[in-house]
């Protein structure tokens, strides 16, 4: 009922200019003591993927808080982990506003972000600030390529983003799926692929010797792959022993949107019109795999009913974004218990 009431205030407003405001808004909740207000309490419900320990399976996906400045405020309401960035090496604007556009009817956005952000190094110190990690916390770092390096030479910032956010992270998503960074999704096709991680593999088992501390890396894909695609990404998922898999990102498919106001926005799609095919795409997966590399099930989680398809798919964790938008905190413990009903009643 509260959120419902200051949703109402903040769709009265540009869609970035609310999520400023909200995301401050949010910062003050939690330094004044009032976080659990908006979220309620959140169930217990541990699960082990990628070798770490997650108090619930029910994570915030990368992009709502791209510069890590909002931690500790996120991790309050109830989240099993906060995932930041996506950050590239080098800071970078972003695209051109507006860039952020609200589609109600089917309770869904658009967006062509375009990876706005202050940098890595921006980043690291509002990590280093924040108490969460301090106190065990899981936090995973997304990272991205900035928009001048040329696609050819996008292994190199993937390289020395990996590098620098190492120590910093509990895991790593490299998010090769943005549809708002020219040609980036060229990286999911087999060749550049196989180099990419074959590529990160070798620093990730480099840190790990220098560092003493073995850092997981998952992939981010997109929802707009075929099926020849997605076998031939798990082989590759398989070949190189990534620790996880992200799906999905956005979609440039505007199913379930057409003719609405904003539907006609370039940019990715995320929210509600997103669960079929990101689900479909996760079983997909799922079924390649066969568990040998644990997935990450994104993309139109609305209701707890929605992360449990995910999980009955074949994810070992949920994250959502747009669901935050739309229903609030309070879908982070609707997530969870759903789930965790879900376990207690399914034949072991």
């Amino acid at each position: 009922m509260l959120y419902s009431l200051i949703r109402k205030f903040f769709f009265s407003l540009d869609a970035e200019t609310a999520h400023g405001i909200g995301m401050s808004g949010a910062s003050f909740a939690h330094s004044a003591g009032l976080s659990c207000l908006l979220s309620g309490k959140v169930p217990n419900c541990p699960v082990e993927v990628m070798g770490l320990r997650f108090p619930n399976p029910v994570g915030l996906a990368a992009g709502l808080d791209k510069n890590g400045e909002h931690i500790d405020a996120l991790a309050a309401l109830g989240f099993g982990f906060i995932e930041v960035g996506t950050v590239t090496p080098r800071p970078q604007p972003g695209n051109p506003r507006p860039r952020l556009f609200r589609i109600p009817e089917q309770q869904a956005i658009i967006n062509r972000m375009g990876f706005n952000n202050g940098g890595v190094d921006a980043l690291l110190a509002n990590v280093a600030a924040a108490q969460f990690t301090r106190r065990g916390g899981i936090l995973g770092i997304n990272i991205g390529k900035n928009f001048d390096t040329p696609i050819d030479r996008a292994a190199d910032d993937y390289l020395i983003a990996l590098e620098k956010v190492y120590d910093a992270a509990s895991y790593v998503a490299v998010n090769i799926s943005s549809p708002n960074t020219k040609n980036l999704r060229d990286l999911q096709r087999d060749d550049a692929l196989d180099d990419l991680l074959g590529r990160l593999k070798a620093a990730q088992a480099s840190l790990a010797q220098q560092r003493g501390r073995y850092v997981p890396m998952a992939l981010k894909i997109a929802p707009d792959l075929d099926d020849t695609q997605i076998s031939a990404i798990a082989d590759l998922l398989r070949r190189h022993r990534m620790d996880g898999v992200i799906a999905t990102n956005t979609t440039l498919s505007r199913a379930g949107v057409e003719g609405l106001p904003n539907a006609e926005q370039a940019g990715g799609l995320s929210g509600a019109p997103l669960l079929a095919a990101s689900t479909k795409v996760l079983e997909k997966l799922a079924a390649t795999l066969a568990g040998e590399v644990p997935i990450i099930g994104v993309g139109g989680i609305l209701q707890g009913a929605d992360a449990q398809a995910k999980i009955a798919a074949g994810a070992s964790l949920v994250q959502f974004y747009s669901g935050f938008i739309y229903r609030g905190p309070q879908l982070i413990g609707d997530a969870v218990r759903a789930i965790a009903a879900a376990r207690v009643t399914t034949p072991r």
